[in-house]
């Protein structure tokens, strides 16, 4: 008998065997990249180069990736630059794997050429503004075949609260501060206007990890956190990442006022966005926050992320958030 387990890292090189048998590949080396809610690795052959997603089962069900690949597969076909998922030889865009823990859906992806950039330049900021709001074009008038979820007052405020409970267990001032946060910025949001407010599918994850550059050219990958919502969640994604540079000393204020500006330049050339939708970007920050400091409660893989030292880590940035921005 073998025993249960509830993940398992599959073996390399019989993916390897896999991947060239299911998508007629040459030469095919295969090494595990990275360990996470889906697991990728890269796929070097003769053909060139992929990366290959393992989903984890307890996290994204067949439906799941069914949605994001037709989101994906709209956006190549859209022309907007995104690593797209790669057609086996039976016409078929998702595998499904016979792990130990049961059935794991796997993807092949186009590679995304070039780096990912910490500090983007201003060049390359308008790019990114424009090519956001090129995909806010198409995801905003697509309705997709799959289950994802829905980014809101409750998915990203108040479940993720719930969630969080006995994480602040030993820091229950703490909590409530988070608790008050969610309410306030609830409240405020639903005293503005939100009726002009654009809906779309969200990356909802849109930080400089997850694009690369080769001089001009960009290239978008990892949607495994998309969802439908306003596509402000975007923009706001981003504005905290630059507030975090400022908040560690990376980046001055200045250059933080600076690349927004140009950031928006870009979108706006693409795209408008009024004026409520704007102010609302700080607000919305809290609810990106509390999503992912929720979900890190139900993945093992960040459990180090929800120990006592690191939520004060957190909670001290939101507060700084609350001083500068909010209200």
């Amino acid at each position: 008998m073998i025993f249960p387990a509830s993940y398992s890292t599959l073996c390399p090189s019989a993916l390897a065997e896999f991947v060239a048998e299911s998508y007629r590949l040459e030469n095919v080396d295969c090494s595990l990249l990275v360990r996470g809610v889906g697991d990728t690795y890269l796929i070097n052959s003769h053909q060139g180069r992929f990366i290959l997603r393992l989903y984890r089962s307890s996290h994204r069900s067949f439906s799941n990736v069914q949605a994001e690949v037709g989101l994906l597969f709209t956006l190549k076909q859209a022309a907007v630059p995104v690593s797209y998922p790669i057609i086996d030889r039976h016409g078929e865009a998702i595998q499904t794997i016979n792990a130990i823990e049961g059935q794991r859906c796997a993807v092949l992806f186009s590679y995304a050429p070039g780096q990912a950039e910490r500090t983007l330049n201003e060049r390359q900021l308008y790019i990114f503004g424009q090519q956001m709001a090129r995909f806010h074009k198409v995801s905003a008038a697509l309705t997709l075949t799959g289950d994802r979820w829905t980014f809101d007052n409750n998915t990203t405020l108040f479940d993720p609260l719930a969630k969080l409970k006995a994480a602040f267990e030993n820091d229950q001032e703490s909590y409530t501060w988070l608790q008050n946060a969610a309410r306030r910025i609830a409240s405020h949001l639903a005293s503005i206007d939100t009726s002009k407010f654009t809906t779309g599918y969200c990356h909802f994850d849109f930080l400089p990890k997850n694009m690369h550059f080769v001089g001009d050219s960009i290239t978008f990958f990892d949607f495994d956190f998309m969802g439908r919502g306003w596509l402000m969640y975007d923009i706001a994604s981003f504005w905290q990442h630059m507030a975090i540079e400022v908040y560690a000393g990376r980046m001055t204020q200045q250059a933080f006022d600076n690349n927004y500006t140009i950031f928006l330049s870009g979108y706006q050339s693409h795209r408008a966005i009024n004026e409520q939708e704007l102010a609302a970007v700080p607000y919305l920050s809290l609810g990106f926050w509390l999503f992912y400091m929720g979900f890190h409660t139900t993945h093992d893989q960040f459990y180090s992320f929800i120990q006592p030292a690191q939520l004060k880590v957190y909670v001290a940035f939101l507060k700084h958030l609350e001083t500068k921005f909010w209200f």
